[in-house]
Formats: C-alpha cells, structure tokens, sequence
C-alpha cells in the first residue's frame, strides 16, 4: 500500500534525482528551451504543495478533536496542535510565495531561445 508519507518521500527522491541530472549540462539540459520546461513544471508542482502541506495537518486534527493527541515529556495537546497549525500556516504561505517565484522565473524564461547559426547539429541537410 501506498501512503501519503510514501508518496511525499518518492517526490523528494524524485527532486533528488532531478538535482544530480542538472549538476551539470548534457545532451538532454544544454538550451534555455530544457530550462523553461523545467521550471514550468516545478512551478507545477510547488503550486500545489501549500495544499499538501494544509492537509498534512487533517490526521491531527481528527484525533484532536476526539481528544486523543498525547505529547511527549506530558506537553499540553493544545498548545502542541495550536503551534503545528501556525507552522503549517506559514509554510504553506511561503510555498504559495515560492509558487509565485516560480511562475515569475518561468514567465522571464518563455523568451529565451538559442541563436544555432553555426551549430553543426543544427545545420539543415539539403
């Protein structure tokens, strides 16, 4: 089975892998084109992490309410879920700032292209 921690761990694999193919250029990350693609789908995907991230909050929330959170050392449940949804607050609030970047870095990518005169991989056959 498979589950919500599961999939978010396969999604942070899935970045890890992305950062070691785009340490540096090769055939397939050498254009602004392989760039602009690439951010316009991790803007994609950060677009939907504040929601993710607000509802990372719901198992919680659920056993708050019918009084069953514990906290270690005896902490107050309160006080602990009360701090965990300011923190979810705020993260999804950057996400959604992050987002914003990221559409921005993608808008600011669309027009840039590569000048192939003289690229031999380019030149047409006639």
């Amino acid at each position: 089975m498979t589950t919500p921690a599961r999939l978010a761990s396969q999604a942070g694999d899935l970045i890890r892998s992305f950062n070691h193919a785009t340490i540096t250029t090769g055939d397939d990350w050498q254009y602004p084109p392989d760039a602009y693609d690439a951010i316009g789908s991790l803007a994609y995907m950060v677009r939907m992490l504040p929601q993710a991230i607000e509802q990372t909050l719901r198992p919680v929330e659920r056993t708050h309410g019918e009084g069953r959170v514990t906290v270690d050392g005896g902490g107050d449940p309160k006080e602990a879920v009360a701090e965990l949804r300011a923190a979810v607050a705020d993260a999804a609030s950057l996400a959604q700032g992050l987002g914003a970047a990221l559409d921005r870095m993608h808008s600011a990518s669309s027009p840039l292209g590569l000048d192939t005169r003289g690229l031999p991989e380019f030149e047409e056959i006639i």
